[in-house]
């Protein structure tokens, strides 16, 4: 191997610590580890390591006031987390937004959904412009059934992808002029240009891009460029994001050169592949850090297009890297007998406890106090004085005030208990801190299994790889866990972020839209618009220095199915071209598309024609591999540093202890021992191996480790773990779902839930959290348990979605398949699926009409269907149902049949995988253990709502020593919804009582009572403020009155479809009203539905939220029982007769207050064709209310206007024609506004509302990842 003549440095400055990797000239190899921030020693941490490690290695002094000598550098390469530091921290450059009229607010608005759904106050990132220029400019695509009159002299065009577009208006050059000027007067020197469309006609953003170049803007991003993808929100939020930190990185690179004598050059080297070729997944454990990073790597890299990062949604590739929340850092926490890990973390300041900072209890504080990290080994910086060691002491002080809360908890629930009562067992402030690692590594464990199962993969085919200066201490605990067999730690395992800059390649990407069908005909535009943009490539990167011998170049196209939006970025390079009749020359994607969708999705749809969104290619320069020198055998024992004890399961163990620079590659060190190096810990487990390969890495065998023991008596540690087992066992049937389902609704919405329910049909876990599905699905399953008894057989999978057997509204089909176990006559849980079907039949297509009157104008009706009858599908038995509501005048069978049929399948599928999981949990448990510990995860939930009730009673019995509260409100028709609650402060336990509300209506706003539970225990899980189990312990200390016949209660004959949308959230307003929890929110998902025989579109529209004691509300946002996302508006006109002319906040809309309520939202659609509009809405006669002298918010209204300019008021609910040419102008209510001046929000404080929880202390993780988006897309429905 040739060695280098001149220093090589590789630097990842992170938020807390910069490391630099360095090879020397000869081949030595320098590690170091800074500080990011020390600015009593430093300016920069990167050039302070650099002029250490040259001074150090030359022995000559480089003074820190002097320039560095770059004549002993070959090159440097640097990741930096300044721009992510800057978003997050929102101190990027001062930004101005340029966009379309009529959309000031859309990146405001964004896709509508709140990122916590139970968080009443809706915190946001803040958008990152400062200031907006609306351009009264437009572009349409063309359509071919439009009938809207043509315009005289018209301009029109070929778009990028080969679509037309009409020019309605072109940009006032001169007006804008002006307005620029003006926002540089005012020192804003960054501009972001977002308009619509202009990923395909982008000649209007090229524009004011030259003008704004010559008006001395320093800084232009033009969505166009920076991005060009159909959607404008991510894209919009690309821009702006690359206009707000741009100027960071370009200032500190800036400064960062100004400390070396002449500019500074990047040269690549190339990464070795994975041992053994087999998949890997990698584990970023930071020791004091706020979160842990996971991504797979199986041969090639996996890849998004579009992630979140600090609420800002950008539109570019990147490495599919998770963060969750269990750092090193995380906070460690006993609640409600839960041990709790995370989210909040202690950060580096001021760290954990033993840091002597006054920190709080970490998994680092654990580990410490388990003998996992020793003191003697890691520098003395810490405390005031920065030069003390770790305190140990301090930390076991601070854990056995846990083990204490632990024991008081576990005496209170045995009381009464004769045989575990006085005899519990005291927890030790080990077993504690046990305990806290045990559940930080099942937290781990879930976002690993959804990443790999997601896309049809095996954890157990596949290593583990730790990085980070905590990943080793559990490595071998989290690979047990997962089945894995084998764990890989490389050398440079604790700075592997700065190693990997020094194997980077160089890229360059080049991508462009795209609108073609991937079929003979395309192939040779295909392939000349890949062969365009790899120029592009190879361009930039030679531009850079690299020969062109060093260059590769891959294609990828973005390729979706016709009518679905779940595209998949495809590559060529691993299936060659066909003959040319059959495929691109670039390779065969139509091959590369179907294969990655099977494996993901489990079919394929040939049927359907594969369209290309998007093509993009991907420049890499290489330079020479260098590998790393092997080691040589050393012909002897390891030797063993120091003996320390350390504790496991059984106890303290005698456990040796080894310096990583000791040990050589013919080593082999069984477990217990420690490994140690000069920036990590490793954690060899009992019944492991560790060995040294010949590049000195750790590669550690997982022996299967002694089996625990777990009893059916509670064991708080095992309470936390089996809630993360149980809530796994619904998300991996989700998963399933997902992948198996075909309709959008389901595959790419998600709208559904996936629920694991006891044998007497109690709840015991639910994913994801859909508000209106919580505690409905439990009342279908306990209906279905006592409707069929001993009826109900292994083999048989029950349908239904009947309001009275628990349903919610008829196209939300539950599927119910019992458990059963070897032995027992009964069954021993239940699992289920909820899945919202596009169509079911009924007088509307969609089966969600505004006016119905009777249940069976709303669809097929099912009470207790046996879907599957002896392991039998029954397809034709529920195609007949399916397709009798066509029997009745005016109403039509299921429009999506195929659908209809396929979504159920998968629905049985993804039982059958619950039915698996619950089978493999026992397998290793026993029943009785599982079982128990539903018991026991029921009762968490049920302590933690005692638990509130109680506060809320004391805080009632102080004000005016009543412990009864009251409250009620009005559907629009004035209908009362009344609400009585008593409360039992002894106890912890209330009566909702709902007499008086109203009778039944004759029209579909009836709520199934299944509703109502939803609504109240989405209010609980609100107020109790902390995450809890939800199930059925939710309800338990409750006890519900609601009148038979009324509007929460109707008969089984009415229609219910308004109810499940709408009547929810008066039910929640209504109970927050009670509590004096917070004003109303808008009260209304505004459901907005249009088509005719080609095309049906359907929509929930944004509004206002309410406002609190101690917080705004939040305008254009979902609120309380929905959460779903909105369509983009450049998604929306190219596939349906629209042109969305404003989406804007509907400014002074929300309730005036102390704190004001949110705004609602100005939306207004033209239409291009005839079609049929429906509106089903609430809040247009009743406006949302204020409180304690917040005004209300205002209501909402619902307005066609035709093309004659007649304007018609079309009410809340109705079905309308409308005609090309016609407008229709929603607005949504806004949110009560609460307090009015300061007296009055002072004596707030006395009210006996249940305040939120207080959020703990410490730093937020920014949570990132496909796993991260999958979770949010589940609850945004």
């Amino acid at each position: 191997m040739v060695q280098p003549e001149k220093f090589q440095f590789a630097i990842d400055r992170g938020g807390t610590f910069t490391d630099i990797f360095s090879r020397c000239p000869g081949g030595k190899i320098r590690v170091m580890k800074l500080l990011s921030e020390d600015p009593a020693n430093y300016q920069d941490a990167p050039t302070e390591g650099i002029r250490r490690i040259l001074e150090e290695e030359t022995g000559m002094q480089l003074p820190r006031d002097r320039l560095i000598d770059t004549s002993r550098i070959d090159w440097i390469r640097m990741g930096t987390t300044v721009a992510t530091n800057a978003l997050l921290e929102r101190k990027g450059e001062r930004v101005a937004l340029v966009i379309t009229k009529g959309f000031k607010d859309l990146l405001h608005i964004g896709n509508q959904s709140r990122p916590k759904i139970f968080d009443l106050e809706i915190v946001m990132p803040e958008v990152l412009y400062e200031e907006v220029i609306e351009v009264d400019e437009r572009v349409v695509l063309q359509q071919d059934g439009c009938q809207l009159p043509k315009q005289p002299g018209l301009e029109t065009g070929l778009g990028a992808t080969g679509e037309r577009v009409e020019v309605w208006k072109a940009v006032n050059m001169s007006q804008l002029k002006g307005q620029l000027m003006g926002i540089l007067l005012r020192g804003i020197q960054s501009l972001a240009v977002v308009l619509l469309h202009s990923y395909i006609w982008p000649h209007h953003e090229k524009q004011i891009g030259d003008l704004a170049k010559q008006l001395g803007f320093k800084h232009i991003s033009l969505s166009s460029e920076v991005m060009p993808m159909i959607r404008a929100v991510p894209r919009g939020y690309t821009a702006c994001a690359d206009a707000y930190l741009t100027p960071c990185i370009k200032k500190y690179l800036n400064g960062f050169c100004a400390g070396f004598q002449d500019s500074l050059k990047d040269y690549p080297l190339t990464a070795s592949p994975p041992p053994n070729g087999r998949g890997m997944l990698g584990v970023d454990w930071v020791g004091q850090g706020t979160s842990t990073d996971v991504s797979r790597y199986a041969g090639e890299y996996e890849h998004v297009f579009e992630a979140t990062t600090a609420g800002i949604t950008i539109q570019a590739p990147q490495l599919d890297v998770n963060t969750v929340a269990a750092g090193g850092g995380s906070i460690l926490s006993f609640r409600s007998g839960l041990f709790v890990v995370g989210p909040e973390s202690a950060g580096a300041h001021p760290g954990p406890t033993c840091y002597r900072k006054g920190g709080p209890l970490t998994i680092t504080d654990a580990n410490l106090c388990l003998g996992r990290l020793l003191p003697d080994y890691f520098p003395k910086i810490f405390g005031a004085t920065e030069d003390q060691p770790l305190w140990k002491e301090g930390a076991l002080n601070e854990l056995q005030k846990v083990a204490e809360q632990v024991n008081a908890f576990l005496f209170d629930q045995s009381q009464g208990d004769e045989e575990n009562g006085r005899g519990q067992s005291q927890m030790t402030a080990e077993e504690v801190a046990l305990g806290f690692v045990r559940v930080a590594n099942e937290s781990m464990c879930r976002p690993i299994r959804a990443l790999t199962q997601a896309k049809g993969h095996d954890t157990l085919r596949h290593v583990l790889a730790c990085f980070g200066g905590a990943g080793g201490q559990h490595a071998c605990a989290i690979a047990r866990s997962l089945g894995m067999k084998t764990v890989f730690i490389h050398k440079y395992g604790s700075i592997l972020s700065a190693y990997g800059m020094a194997l980077a390649d160089v890229v360059h990407e080049a991508q462009e839209p795209c609108n073609a069908v991937y079929e003979g005909a395309s192939y040779s535009f295909l392939d000349e618009r890949i062969d365009v943009l790899e120029k592009q490539c190879v361009d930039a990167l030679r531009a850079q220095g690299f020969s062109r011998c060093q260059i590769s170049t891959e294609a990828f196209l973005h390729l979706r199915y016709d009518r679905t939006d779940c595209a998949l970025m495809c590559s060529g390079s691993s299936h060659p071209p066909q003959s040319s009749c059959d495929s691109c020359r670039h390779g065969d994607f139509r091959a590369v598309f179907t294969s990655r969708y099977m494996k993901e999705f489990g079919f394929i749809i040939p049927e359907r024609p594969i369209i290309v969104d998007d093509i993009r290619v991907r420049g890499c320069a290489k330079s020479a591999i260098k590998k790393e020198q092997k080691m040589t055998c050393s012909g002897r024992e390891p030797r063993v540093e120091t003996v320390v004890k350390c504790y496991f399961d059984e106890g303290y163990l005698d456990t040796a202890v080894y310096l990583l620079e000791d040990l050589s590659c013919d080593h082999t060190i069984p477990g217990p021992a420690i490994i140690i190096d000069k920036n990590s810990t490793i954690l060899v487990e009992a019944d492991c191996i560790a060995g040294v390969t010949q590049l000195g890495d750790i590669q550690i065998t997982i022996g299967s480790g002694k089996p625990q023991i777990v009893g059916p008596k509670l064991d708080t540690i095992q309470l936390s773990i089996f809630s993360h087992r149980f809530m796994s066992i619904a998300e991996q049937m989700g998963r399933i779902l997902q992948r198996t389902a075909i309709s959008t609704n389901i595959k790419e919405r998600l709208d559904f839930s996936c629920a694991l329910f006891g044998p007497t049909g109690g709840l015991v876990s639910n994913a994801p959290h859909i508000p209106v599905h919580l505690g409905a699905m439990q009342k279908t399953v306990q209906f279905q348990i006592n409707h069929l008894g001993d009826d109900l057989k292994e083999g048989d999978v029950i349908l239904s979605n009947h309001p009275s057997a628990g349903g919610s509204h008829l196209p939300d089909l539950t599927v119910i398949t019992p458990v059963f176990r070897k032995g027992v006559s009964h069954a021993v849980f239940f699992v289920a699926s909820r899945g919202h079907h596009a169509d079911i039949g009924g007088i509307t297509p969609g089966s969600m009409p505004p006016h119905s009157k009777l249940l069976q104008e709303e669809g097929a009706v099912f009470i207790s269907f046996k879907l599957v009858k002896d392991g039998v599908f029954q397809e034709e038995a529920v195609t007949e149902a399916l397709m009798a509501p066509a029997q009745i005048p005016g109403s039509s069978g299921t429009r999506n049949l195929h659908d209809n049929l396929s979504d159920l399948r998968a629905q049985v599928a993804a039982n059958q995988k619950g039915i698996q999981l619950v089978n493999e949990l026992i397998d290793v448990y026993g029943l009785d253990v599982v079982q128990a510990y539903m018991a026991h995860i029921q009762n968490n939930a049920e302590v933690a709502v005692k638990e509130m009730l109680k506060k809320f009673a004391h805080r009632c019995q102080q004000r005016d020593g009543q412990l009864e509260v009251h409250a009620e409100d009005y559907m629009d028709d004035g209908t009362p919804i009344r609400l009585k609650v008593k409360i039992n402060e002894a106890e912890g336990t209330a009566v909702f009582d709902f007499t008086g509300t109203g009778h039944e209506v004759f029209g579909n706003c009836n709520a199934p009572r299944a509703i109502t539970l939803s609504a109240l225990i989405y209010c609980l899980r609100c107020m109790v403020g902390q995450d809890i189990p939800l199930n059925q312990g939710c309800l338990a200390p409750v006890k519900i009155i609601i009148p038979k016949g009324s509007i929460l209660d109707p008969s089984a004959d009415a229609a219910v479809v308004g109810g499940n949308v709408l009547t929810s959230q008066r039910v929640v307003d209504v109970i927050f009203k009670a509590f004096e929890v917070c004003a109303a929110s808008q009260g209304c998902m505004n459901n907005i539905t249009f088509g005719n025989e080609r095309v049906g579109y359907y929509e929930t529209v944004a509004g206002g939220s309410g406002a609190g004691p101690h917080w705004d509300g939040r305008g254009g946002v979902h609120t309380h029982m929905t959460n779903t996302r909105i369509t983009d508006p450049e998604i929306l006109e190219k596939r349906y007769p629209v042109i969305l002319k404003r989406f804007e906040l509907n400014h002074g809309s929300g309730g005036q207050g102390h704190h004001p309520g949110g705004d609602g939202v100005i939306r207004e659609l033209l239409f291009r064709e005839r079609v049929v509009l429906s509106v089903l809405t609430e809040r247009r006669a009743f406006c949302p209310y204020g409180l304690n002298g917040g005004k209300p918010g205002a209501r909402g209204l619902n307005l066609l206007i035709q093309a004659d300019g007649r304007t018609i008021n079309l009410g809340a609910k109705t079905s309308v024609i409308v005609s090309a040419g016609d407008t229709f102008l929603l607005l949504t209510p806004g949110g009560g506004g609460w307090g009015w001046d300061e007296d009055v929000t002072a004596s707030c404080e006395n009210l006996p509302r249940s305040e939120p929880v207080k959020q703990r202390s410490g730093v937020s993780f920014p949570e990132r990842g496909s796993v991260f988006e999958y979770r949010l897309s589940q609850e945004s429905v």
